[in-house]
């Protein structure tokens, strides 16, 4: 795999108004309230629709409102049990990232999934994963093309403890490249960069997405 090529890829086709900048619109406004110390608003009357709301269109432009996905038939307010689960969340969980998977870590991001995979039962791994990185940045999303780009190297292409110690590894090997690529997301009102970068899983995410589109 050509990292460094992939990621390139990747970031030259990033923008205010491309697809794939809902993801930075989503973490910043999670992330915003975990810099905060207010987790526990996510969830309030006064925050929830606009949480469920930012949680469910990053949900939709990445793919998960199509054919015959799961969210298909259902509105924003569906998300409201993913939301309450995250805003009861620890926040010492919100700092894990892929230069962190030790095991004992590793576990704990398991259980998080589990926690929230709780949330609606028969949740797939693809939604489960989507929104873990979307809203924590902790997991690269386990959907087709990273699945395809796990298996080109040579990585455990189901979310799970082993995928993940894997990712970690991968990450040791490739940490000067990836932490290069940790660009700074991009503010929704001006468009412009902002002082919060991309996670190590969200850039391992980004190289095995395009690895698997060919």
């Amino acid at each position: 795999m050509d990292i460094e090529a992939n990621l390139a890829a990747f970031t030259g086709d990033l923008g205010p108004d491309a697809r794939y900048a809902s993801f930075d619109y989503c973490f910043n406004y999670f992330q915003s309230f975990r810099e905060a110390g207010e987790v526990s608003a996510l969830a309030n009357q006064l925050n929830i629709q606009a949480s469920c709301l930012q949680l469910g269109f990053y949900l939709a432009s990445w793919g998960m409102l199509r054919g015959s996905a799961e969210l298909l038939q259902k509105s924003a307010r569906h998300l409201i049990p993913v939301v309450e689960v995250v805003s009861r969340t620890n926040l010492s969980l919100w700092e894990l990232d892929a230069h962190c998977y030790t095991e004992s870590n590793i576990e704990r991001l398991c259980e998080l999934a589990s926690t929230i995979r709780q949330a609606h039962s028969g949740m797939s791994d693809i939604l489960l994963t989507k929104i873990v990185l979307g809203v924590f940045g902790s997991v690269p999303a386990f959907d087709t093309n990273f699945r395809r780009g796990c298996s080109a190297a040579g990585i455990v292409a189901t979310f799970g403890l082993r995928a993940l110690r894997q990712i970690g590894a991968f990450y040791q090997d490739n940490a000067s490249v990836i932490d290069t690529y940790r660009v700074p997301t991009l503010d929704f009102a001006s468009g412009e960069r902002t002082q919060r970068s991309y996670t190590r899983a969200k850039v391992i995410d980004m190289a095995f997405f395009i690895e698997g589109m060919f």
